[in-house]
């Protein structure tokens, strides 16, 4: 029986379904991490270095929430700070100086709204990504594998291909905080959740996602080979494509408008 879009939440925040760090350490041969955004400080929620996938060179980058209680709390609960995404920024610039291609794993319900993040300029760093990765001059592919809440999640999946995990989910909030707003209530999420329409399904309806990636064997090592495989396939691809800045661009003016034509 098919999961309701709540369900699909829950499952998606489950804190045994495998992180970012997971997917880093098994579907990528090396793994050097590099720290800071060389402004403030090193955010913990956000993981990126520079990867070797199948013998080539690339950057990854990965919003961790970690599995136990301690590696949540120390990773913010996959909730990264202005100089997370600045973090993220220094190295997909550096990705394009060095003509790698860019990896994003994205599992976020929002950026950190506290007062220090807001202090540090939150909203700015997430729209610098915007504005950068629009004209990022290597592929890029963002997968979202578990939670992909609001901005937070949009300012790592501005990408050439955005790719969704069955059961993850991608909204502009989540269902506690749309309840809160609608019916100021909290409790009425899995009504909201239905009204979101944040499914994969729903996702790859809409135009807003290229492919649904199947959790058969997820967390085992037959889904990461079947994950590092399709990953090299579509970054050589991408890597071929002499218009690669202009098609990203068309892909995102194309968003609602063919759902508006319908």
């Amino acid at each position: 029986m098919s999961q309701t879009p709540y369900e699909r939440v829950k499952t998606a925040r489950d804190s045994q379904r495998p992180t970012g760090l997971d997917y880093i350490r098994n579907v990528f041969e090396e793994f050097l991490e590099l720290h800071g955004d060389r402004r403030f400080g090193d955010d913990p929620a956000v993981v990126g270095g520079i990867a070797v996938l199948k013998g080539n060179p690339v950057t990854v980058i990965a919003i961790e929430k970690g599995h136990t209680a301690r590696e949540r709390a120390l990773r913010n609960f996959g909730s990264p700070n202005p100089e997370g995404y600045r973090k993220a920024l220094r190295l997909m610039k550096q990705a394009e100086k060095f003509g790698r291609p860019v990896v994003c794993f994205v599992d976020t319900s929002g950026a950190c709204c506290g007062i220090g993040a807001e202090e540090r300029g939150q909203g700015q760093a997430i729209a610098e990504n915007l504005l950068e990765l629009s004209t990022l001059c290597v592929p890029i592919i963002s997968i979202l594998i578990g939670e992909g809440g609001s901005g937070g999640a949009l300012a790592l999946a501005l990408a050439d291909r955005v790719w969704m995990l069955r059961n993850a989910v991608y909204s502009v909030i989540s269902p506690e905080g749309c309840a809160s707003i609608l019916w100021k209530d909290a409790k009425k999420a899995e009504e909201a959740a239905q009204h979101l329409k944040l499914t994969a399904e729903d996702a790859k309806g809409f135009g807003v996602i290229e492919g649904i990636l199947s959790e058969r064997d997820l967390g085992k090592k037959n889904f990461y080979d079947r994950l590092g495989n399709i990953l090299t396939r579509e970054l050589g691809a991408l890597s071929r494509d002499p218009d690669l800045v202009g098609k990203r661009y068309e892909r995102f003016r194309r968003m609602g408008v063919e759902w508006m034509e319908r």
